[in-house]
C-alpha cells in the first residue's frame, strides 16, 4: 500500500469545502456546541463546579452520534451517484481517496471542537486550572475523533446507503466505547485484555494529564487499522 499521496490536499480540499457548501457543517457544529454548552453552562451556573470535567465526560458521548453523521456520505454518496468510478478514472490511488476523506471529516470535527476554547478560557478567568489535564483532554479527544472518523468512513464504504454507514458507523463506534464498561462480567483474565482495546480507557488515562506511549500507540494503530481496511474495502470494486 503504497503512494506519494501527492493528490490528498486536492481531495482534502474538496471534501472539506462540500462540507461548508451544504447544511452539514453547520447543522453538525451548532449541534455539538449545543449540547456540549448545556452540560458545561449547568455545571458552571447550577452546580457552582467551574470544571471542564464533564465537558471532557460529555463529548465522548456525543461523538457516538456526531462522527458517524460526518461520515456517512464520505464514499456511499460516492458509490451511489457512480462518481467514485469517476475519481478513480482519474490519476488518483485509493489510499489518495481514502487519505483525503479522512483528513477531511477530522479537520471538521477539530474545527467544531474549537469554539470549546471558550469555555477554558471562562473556568481559567475565574480561577487557577491545572492545563496539564485540559491539554491531555483535548489530545485525547482528537485522537479517539480520528480513530471514530476512520471507524465511520470504513462503515461507509461498505454501502451505497447512508443512513445503513450512519447506523454501522455507530454501532462500531458505540461497542469500542463500550468494551471497559462490561468488565464485571468478564473473568480477570479476559477483563484486562477488553479494557485495554476499550478506547475511553485510553481516553481516561491521556486525560489526566499523564501522556503513557502505550495509550498513544493504541489510538495510533486503531486509527491505521480502520484506514487500511477503509482501503481494502475501497479495492473490492476491482475484485
Amino acid at each position: 500500500m503504497t503512494s506519494n499521496l501527492k493528490n490528498v490536499k486536492p481531495i482534502f480540499l474538496k471534501e472539506l469545502r462540500s462540507y461548508f457548501n451544504s447544511a452539514v457543517a453547520y447543522v453538525v457544529i451548532v449541534v455539538f456546541l449545543v449540547i456540549v454548552g448545556w452540560f458545561f453552562t449547568s455545571d458552571l451556573f447550577l452546580m457552582n463546579i467551574a470544571s471542564l470535567r464533564m465537558m471532557f465526560e460529555i463529548i465522548p458521548a456525543v461523538f457516538l452520534f456526531v462522527i458517524p453523521a460526518i461520515t456517512m456520505r464520505l464514499l456511499s454518496e460516492e458509490k451511489k451517484s457512480g462518481t467514485i468510478e469517476l475519481l478513480t478514472t482519474k490519476p488518483l490511488t485509493d489510499v489518495e481517496i481514502i487519505a483525503g476523506k479522512f483528513l477531511a471529516a477530522w479537520a471538521l470535527v477539530g474545527i467544531a471542537l474549537l469554539p470549546t476554547l471558550l469555555y477554558y478560557i471562562t473556568i481559567a478567568s475565574l480561577g487557577n486550572i491545572d492545563n496539564g489535564p485540559v491539554i491531555g483532554g483535548y489530545l485525547g479527544l482528537l485522537l479517539m475523533a480520528g480513530v471514530y472518523v476512520a471507524i465511520g468512513l470504513f462503515a461507509s464504504s461498505l454501502t451505497e446507503n447512508q443512513v445503513v454507514a450512519f447506523i454501522l458507523g455507530f454501532v462500531f463506534v458505540f461497542a469500542l466505547y463500550m468494551l471497559d464498561k462490561i468488565l464485571f462480567y468478564l473473568p480477570g483474565w479476559l477483563a484486562s485484555i477488553v479494557e485495554f482495546l476499550g478506547i475511553d480507557y485510553h481516553l481516561s488515562n491521556i486525560a489526566r494529564g499523564v501522556i503513557d506511549t502505550r495509550d498513544i500507540i493504541y489510538f495510533l494503530s486503531a486509527l491505521l487499522f480502520s484506514l487500511y481496511v477503509s482501503v481494502l474495502s475501497l479495492q473490492r470494486r476491482n475484485w
